[in-house]
């Protein structure tokens, strides 16, 4: 009988050790039923409207003395490095002593329904093949 309780006793306090250390990860060589359960991957972001956001915060895309006119943008695609989604922006620019650099084309970045990045456009970025549309 001392045997019986000496042995729950002992297996009460591993149990204890195990919840004071947290359960382990989903990744962990611990039987199944004690891993934690992976965390479920974030939802996708709703499909932004680039034409609204890029007419509000053109800014945010073009310096202001570069007077773009004639602005363009592809519809939107799911950024592959993140949650985000990407678009490209074409629009004429000038520099700024007036005279025109022609038809400049650059990379967003969007998350949360907010430019949060701009690049000029490289040939990676496919936005030679896009199709645009004027905002």
């Amino acid at each position: 009988m001392l045997r019986i309780v000496v042995l729950l006793a002992f297996m009460a306090g591993g149990a204890l050790a195990l919840a004071g250390c947290g359960i382990a990860d989903s990744r962990s060589s611990v039987p199944e039923f004690m891993r934690a359960k992976a965390d479920d991957p974030p939802p996708p972001e709703p499909t932004p409207d680039v034409k609204q956001l890029v007419r509000e915060r053109l800014d945010s895309v073009f310096v202001t003395s570069s007077s773009p006119q004639q602005v363009q943008v592809s519809p939107p695609r799911h950024d592959l490095r993140g949650l985000g989604w990407t678009a490209c922006v074409r629009a004429e620019l000038t520099n700024t002593m007036g005279k025109p650099l022609g038809l400049e084309t650059y990379r967003i970045t969007i998350s949360g329904g907010v430019i949060i990045d701009r690049r000029r456009a490289e040939p990676e970025d496919t936005c030679a093949s896009e199709t645009y549309q004027p905002i």
